[in-house]
């Protein structure tokens, strides 16, 4: 049987959108201007020489280069690699928080979200001083026998993945651990009530009902990691060149904005690409979860 709806409602709700929408268009409008314009300035930038000459050698210089390739498979293999840590550690650890008594959860919540509370570089200096030959680390497992030496933990792969982690840690947790907490505790109690073991109970429901956070929490880290900049910049020491280093070194070294603009939209390709991905995926395993219900 099909409701018709109530004409004046409609019309009402049309002028309510319509009104909300109104008030955000002063932000959009900023918003909108403020990502667009520098976007199409780097465009025009990327075809001038230092001369201001109209060219396509900046591509063709650019993306010749070896090492431009060796950039963006070292900015993929950080983002790939700091989306699984977080991945392994913030799920269950969104779990427990959405497990725990509010106090408690709120407790554990205010000590995962301290790092957000201070500047990035600050953090990272404070992983050099912790991570470095001579640093806390390293004095402790020395100290202790575990190791004959210190360590290589620092101006490497290893150590800018860990101030990567650390950093982007909090922003994957939040929305995994609003979708576990949204989840009817009634549908775990009937899981266990017919058998399901812990493992079963959070493979069957917990995770499938949690994976929109999952997706979303993924989302942003790796696609806010492709940027990052001072983490590689400062824990990598020089021997981890991202696209967003080579971009700054082709800047300060070689003055070249057509080269260092072309980097950039490389860079912006690559975000748009893997986000287009990344919600294709996710519409696409919402069709087939709608399919299955």
């Amino acid at each position: 049987m099909t409701v018709m709806a109530d004409p004046a409602l409609a019309a009402d709700a049309r002028r309510e959108r319509r009104f909300f929408l109104s008030l955000s268009l002063p932000a959009l409008f900023i918003v909108g201007l403020a990502a667009i314009l520098p976007i199409l300035w780097i465009i025009r930038q990327s075809f001038l020489t230092t001369g201001s000459e109209y060219t396509v050698g900046n591509y063709e210089k650019v993306l010749s280069s070896g090492l431009t390739w060796s950039a963006l498979v070292t900015t993929l293999e950080l983002s790939l690699g700091t989306l699984a840590i977080c991945i392994l550690l913030g799920t269950p650890l969104a779990l427990a928080l959405a497990s725990a008594r509010p106090r408690v959860a709120n407790l554990l919540m205010a000590f995962v979200m301290l790092p957000l509370w201070t500047s990035i570089l600050v953090r990272t200096y404070g992983w050099l001083v912790l991570l470095r030959r001579d640093g806390l680390i390293n004095a402790a497992l020395t100290g202790s026998g575990l190791t004959a030496e210190p360590l290589p933990l620092v101006y490497n792969f290893t150590g800018t993945l860990i101030g990567m982690v650390h950093y982007m840690l909090p922003l994957f947790l939040l929305p995994v651990y609003a979708a576990m907490r949204d989840i009817d505790a009634n549908l775990v109690r009937a899981g266990a009530s017919m058998g399901a073991t812990l493992g079963q109970t959070i493979r069957t429901v917990i995770l499938p009902l949690s994976a929109g956070g999952i997706f979303s929490g993924s989302i942003i880290v790796f696609i806010y990691t492709l940027g990052f900049f001072i983490t590689p910049a400062v824990l990598g020491g020089g021997k981890v060149n991202p696209l967003s280093t080579r971009i700054e070194r082709t800047l300060s070294t070689f003055q070249d904005w057509g080269s260092a603009s072309v980097l950039g939209i490389l860079l912006l390709v690559v975000m748009a690409l893997i986000g287009v991905m990344f919600l294709a995926a996710r519409r696409l395993l919402t069709r087939n979860g709608a399919a299955h219900a």
